[in-house]
């Protein structure tokens, strides 16, 4: 049988969502009393309605955080961790002849801005303790530096992602833009890539990681981050994107319908950096979207806009404003397989 590859979107059937638990060997270790109550509300959501996988050094400890959660539908997994961003270090679910292929990419810390030995293993880790159906694949690609964040499927072949991150240095840079293209295509079963030039959030470290900046929500939509503030940093560069999004095709040829979300008002650390809070980091589950908070005025009005994108899914509004002082949101640490992967 020949194989035909797809590389399902986050809205096809999920079977559960991955969470690595954040412990005092991380960048949280000052800040665990913040985080901890955050990845609580998260795990809370998720064990609500599909399978929680909790990848995580300690099990007893991190079950003491999660006695509020249907044990039943929590999996508990015990592999060292250097940090907590599963959308990047986790494998990424392709779909091959219908059959679920799990793909063990290379994470190198965001182009070798931080250490990832350990992350780096832990999809590895977690086949080998079978915490994966029988049934799924699984496939190292440990030849190819990639992360969750930077793709964007719409599930009919359309794969949309940046240049800035997938052409950045000390990822693939022996490769060329169509050599990478190519690898893409072969690999997990696209035929369009949709290149954005333009788009950043300040206080990124993942150059540009296109969850922080625009998201498929059905395969005609687009909700994206949009800046009206002139006097914004952001302002040329969203507006840039922006056009380079109304100047992107479907298949048949017809423009997307573009959403535009509120940009967050500035927030910044305690050293007064500004901090990358976005509300395109939101996460599909199969009944609802959980979509950060960050006690902003801009918090409802995201969420109604949203809610726009998802007429038949609740929209959950967990606060985050402890993720993004670690420069990330919730998309960024949470992972979601499709059906037939998690038992």
């Amino acid at each position: 049988m020949s194989s035909k590859r797809s590389f399902p979107a986050e809205w096809y059937p999920q079977s559960g969502v991955q969470l690595t638990w954040p412990h005092v060997q991380t960048d949280w270790q000052s800040t665990l009393d913040q985080v901890i109550p955050c990845y609580q509300r998260i795990a809370y959501e998720i064990s609500l309605r599909q399978k929680l996988l909790v990848a995580c050094p300690n099990i007893n400890v991190v079950k003491e955080h999660l006695i509020h959660c249907d044990p039943a539908n929590v999996i508990y997994c015990e592999v060292p961790t250097n940090d907590t961003w599963a959308r990047d270090h986790s494998g990424v679910t392709v779909l091959d002849n219908g059959q679920p292929v799990l793909l063990d990419f290379q994470f190198n810390g965001w182009g070798l801005k931080f250490p990832a030995n350990l992350d780096n293993q832990i999809t590895h880790q977690l086949y080998e303790q079978q915490v994966f159906s029988p049934t799924v694949k699984y496939e190292p690609r440990k030849n190819f530096v990639l992360e969750g964040g930077s793709l964007e499927s719409d599930g009919e072949g359309a794969l949309l992602t940046t240049e800035a991150c997938l052409l950045s240095r000390n990822r693939n840079d022996h490769l060329t833009k169509e050599q990478i293209e190519e690898y893409l295509k072969e690999t997990l079963g696209v035929q369009r890539i949709l290149w954005l030039k333009n788009g950043y959030l300040v206080g990124d470290d993942t150059d540009s990681h296109v969850d922080t900046l625009a998201r498929f929500c059905n395969s005609q939509t687009i909700a994206y981050v949009q800046c009206t503030d002139s006097d914004d940093e952001h302002y040329e560069a969203l507006a840039r994107m922006e056009l380079e999004l109304q100047q992107l095709r479907m298949q048949a040829d017809e423009p997307y319908h573009l959403i535009p979300l509120p940009m967050a008002a500035a927030m910044y650390d305690e050293d007064d950096n500004r901090l990358p809070a976005t509300y395109a980091n939101f996460l599909i589950m199969n009944d609802v979207v959980l979509l950060p908070f960050y006690s902003l005025p801009q918090d409802e009005p995201a969420r109604e806009v949203l809610q726009q994108a998802f007429p038949d899914r609740g929209i959950i509004g967990i606060p985050c404003e402890a993720l993004v002082q670690q420069h990330g949101s919730l998309h960024c640490v949470t992972m979601q397989y499709p059906a037939e992967v998690i038992t």
